[in-house]
């Protein structure tokens, strides 16, 4: 029992150790939380209060730093104005400027006023010059109606005591006389064209156009020109020479023999079939075909040269020479009148 007794007591105290052991761990521990949280709070509150320290002194350094702008600007804007006022812009020399401006004006619009009126009577001179004029030309267009010793004229009628002002001055005038229309020689060779009075020929030398013959206006040549382009004489073509007895020549000898026989009115009606066609036979062309066959286009010369069966020592010669013609290609006349 005493055993027991003492097994009961020492679990007891082992219980009760163990209890106050950890409340008292548990205690040092929470005390340590809580210096933990207090020495973090100061910190945290140093850095923070050292951080909004310098904020501050940033946000001063600036509102200064603007304060010295401002300040700046206010000088300089009071200092540039008074500048510009005094000796740029002065308001006592741009007044004066301004009252030698209207001193001016008043003298310029004096003497426009007078150019004005200058130039009104010079209008009105040369309107009734014209009028004037009107009126000699009228009266001698109608000097027909002058009235002579035997008639009076319809100005001068005998109910009235004194003539009119138009009969004094049908007195005055002279009659007007009609010039007569020369013709140029050069017209009347157009005009004998038509008329067939005499063949046509090419122009060689180009007839003189009269002295007093102006330019027409616009962008036309000159008459030179045109006629020299229009009776230009002939210029030689790229054409050879042929021989009248070649077959082509022949050839075309006996179609324009057939086509003058045989018109095509006179043709009876064919159908629409080749049973006509079947006793032609089909010749192959001399460019085109060879001893083999069909040659391409271009591959052969089309006139081969044999030097072998030539008659003379010469060449075949041409009508004219191509070296001067290849020359003049593309010196034509465009569609402006210029040479390309």
């Amino acid at each position: 029992a005493i055993d027991e007794d003492r097994k009961a007591k020492y679990k007891a105290a082992v219980k009760i150790q163990r209890w106050f052991r950890a409340c008292r761990v548990r205690a040092y521990l929470r005390h340590l939380s809580q210096m933990v949280i207090l020495i973090q709070k100061r910190w945290r509150g140093y850095v923070r209060r050292k951080q909004f320290k310098e904020i501050v002194e940033r946000a001063y350094f600036i509102k200064k730093l603007k304060f010295y702008n401002e300040m700046a600007v206010r000088i300089q804007k009071i200092w540039r104005g008074y500048y510009v006022r005094k000796y740029v812009h002065n308001f006592y020399a741009l007044k004066k400027y301004l009252e030698a401006v209207s001193v001016n004006n008043e003298f310029v619009r004096s003497e426009l006023e007078v150019y004005a009126e200058m130039k009104e009577d010079e209008e009105k001179m040369k309107d009734l010059e014209k009028k004037e004029k009107e009126k000699k030309y009228r009266a001698r267009k109608t000097h027909y109606l002058l009235s002579t010793e035997q008639i009076p004229g319809i100005y001068n009628s005998p109910l009235r005591k004194s003539p009119d002002p138009r009969e004094l001055l049908l007195r005055k005038s002279k009659p007007l006389t009609h010039r007569k229309q020369e013709k140029s020689p050069f017209a009347d060779e157009l005009y004998s064209w038509p008329t067939c009075k005499e063949p046509p020929a090419f122009v060689t030398s180009l007839p003189l156009l009269p002295a007093d013959r102006q330019k027409p206006q616009g962008p036309f040549r000159h008459p030179a020109e045109v006629l020299r382009q229009r009776y230009k004489p002939m210029e030689p073509t790229l054409r050879v020479r042929e021989s009248m007895n070649s077959p082509p020549a022949k050839a075309t000898d006996t179609t324009r023999g057939e086509e003058w026989r045989n018109p095509i009115h006179v043709k009876e009606f064919l159908p629409f079939s080749s049973h006509h066609k079947n006793d032609e036979k089909y010749e192959p062309s001399l460019c085109k075909s060879g001893k083999y066959g069909q040659e391409a286009y271009g591959t052969k010369y089309f006139r081969e040269v044999y030097p072998k069966k030539w008659i003379a020592d010469k060449d075949f010669e041409t009508l004219f020479s191509s070296i001067a013609l290849f020359e003049k290609f593309g010196k034509t006349y465009s569609s402006t009148g210029q040479i390309v």
